[in-house]
């Protein structure tokens, strides 16, 4: 009997006056009796079984040593040619450690790749295996590609096994704060750990990813994405060894991620060669943790597009050099970008790293000529020197600094930088190491690089206009002699304190 119908019964009995008559309240128990039986007795409606491929079954061995890209890539043509599914790597018997060795793979539409808790899917240390570059064919000085996917949808990375770069066994020599790169003659071959370019409904969750040689997770042109809930461990030693890089993107949500990076935690940018995807916008990046030697979130610094509508909120960022900034060195511009809810530690580290723990940082310069990594690649085709772009409508709300530098904004001209807003915003500034300090960092800047001068608790330098609203700055028993003023300003049209 359905619900209706026996709705219909209730109705009938009541009108006949028989003994069937029910009160309302017991006809209302008996009635809700009714429909939990039915729910707990009824068949359930249940989504249709995932098709599972796991890489086992096309001859993968978890040794560690053998080199499983064949049967891994089997196992993500079969899923794809099936029409989606899910490629497997797990352990035997389960959660019992598994390492699979795998040289370049290319992933694609409708494959969910899971690493069961674990597994480990770990980075070849062959450089010969790694022959793509992680850009155009005319640019091999930027990596390779290792996990990589193009022109794909729905596409996803689960479980919480790990996805291990193996970055260490392409460094040289390790040194204090940093390591060597080794010496390439063509190819650079240190691999990028995840590359999707023109993307659609892509998700990265709850895996553990790290160790990269190079940039980490590398999204260019993609759309509808979220990462949630990783760990993302790189060596803080490792150069350019980026945690995640938003090329060109749209519509992404970064949430709840643990990040620690050599390079830049979160950095969001529009790369040259790949202009024809457009403007990076509608992004949102919120209750993550970061710690960078270089700086935690970033825009820029290549930017020959456009950057705009951008939340970052409830971060913390912990034992970093330069905590959030914008680093604006091409045409392009960047507009309207929220911080908020943010906490921010600071410290020097050495010039290897750019920054000079500023926590706070907006700027906006022409690209350095005489850099050899931003040479004729950074430039408009065509063009010996660069332009750069406005930076503008910026705000900075409920953030705490504690480091040993200030907040620091500048730009080549007053119409590059507009509408910087600072809302109560406290720094507090101690000296705690023993790298020296007095000094700002704008690299790579056609200007000169490094400012050296005292110490401010904000420092702008050439803007149109700027507001600091409910903001303070301390000094801590650890008082430098290079500190000076809580302000210093430089050609500002427009100024506001309050």
């Amino acid at each position: 009997m359905n619900v209706v119908s026996l709705i219909k019964k209730r109705s009938r009995i009541k009108c006949k006056r028989t003994w069937f008559s029910l009160p309302g309240s017991v006809f209302f128990v008996f009635f809700m009796s009714f429909c939990i039986w039915g729910s707990a007795q009824g068949p359930s409606i249940k989504s249709a079984p995932v098709a599972v491929f796991d890489i086992r079954a096309y001859g993968a061995v978890a040794d560690g040593k053998t080199d499983n890209s064949v049967a891994i890539q089997k196992a993500i043509d079969a899923c794809n040619a099936a029409g989606g599914g899910q490629v497997l790597l797990c352990a035997e018997p389960a959660n019992n450690p598994a390492v699979f060795l795998s040289g370049p793979v290319e992933v694609k539409s409708g494959v969910e790749l899971h690493l069961a808790a674990g597994t480990e899917l770990l980075a070849s240390p062959d450089p010969g295996v790694y022959t793509l570059s992680a850009f155009t064919a005319q640019n091999t000085g930027e990596g390779t590609l290792w996990i990589y996917g193009e022109h794909i949808q729905d596409f996803s990375i689960t479980g919480t096994g790990t996805i291990n770069g193996n970055g260490i066994s392409f460094m040289g020599k390790e040194l204090e704060d940093s390591y060597e790169l080794k010496p390439f003659t063509e190819v650079d071959p240190r691999p990028h750990v995840l590359t999707i370019i023109d993307g659609k409904n892509i998700r990265v969750r709850d895996v553990q990813i790290g160790n990269s040689a190079y940039w980490t997770i590398h999204l260019v042109g993609c759309q509808d994405v979220v990462i949630s809930g990783i760990t993302l461990k790189n060596s803080v030693k490792v150069r350019n060894s980026d945690g995640i890089d938003l090329d060109h993107s749209k519509d992404v949500r970064i949430s709840d991620c643990h990040i620690e990076s050599g390079d830049d935690c979160i950095c969001l940018k529009n790369r040259r060669e790949y202009g024809a995807y457009g403007s990076c916008e509608n992004i949102t990046v919120t209750g993550c943790t970061l710690t960078s030697r270089s700086c935690a979130i970033k825009i820029g610094s290549e930017n020959m597009d456009t950057i705009r509508k951008v939340v970052f909120d409830n971060c913390i960022i912990s034992n970093s050099n330069r905590g959030v900034g914008i680093q604006n060195r091409d045409e392009g511009i960047v507009d309207n970008v929220i911080f908020s809810n943010m906490i921010i530690e600071g410290h020097f580290f050495s010039d290897v790293w750019w920054g000079k723990a500023e926590p706070i940082y907006v700027t906006a310069y022409r690209r350095a000529k005489t850099s050899n990594k931003d040479a004729s690649l950074r430039f408009p085709m065509g063009a010996t020197e660069g332009r750069v772009g406005r930076v503008s409508n910026i705000f900075f709300t409920n953030i705490k600094c504690f480091s040993e530098n200030g907040v620091f904004v500048g730009a080549q001209s007053q119409d590059k930088m507009d509408n910087i807003v600072f809302d109560n915003v406290d720094v507090f500034i101690n000296k705690t190491t023993n790298f020296p300090g007095g000094v700002y960092d704008r690299r790579p800047a056609e200007v000169e690089g490094f400012v050296k001068g005292k110490t401010a608790g904000f420092y702008f330098d050439t803007a149109a206009r700027i507001t600091v609203r409910n903001c303070s700055v301390n000094w801590g028993e650890h008082k430098a002699v290079y500190y000076g003023d809580s302000l210093y300003q430089k050609d500002v049209r427009q100024l506001v304190w309050k």
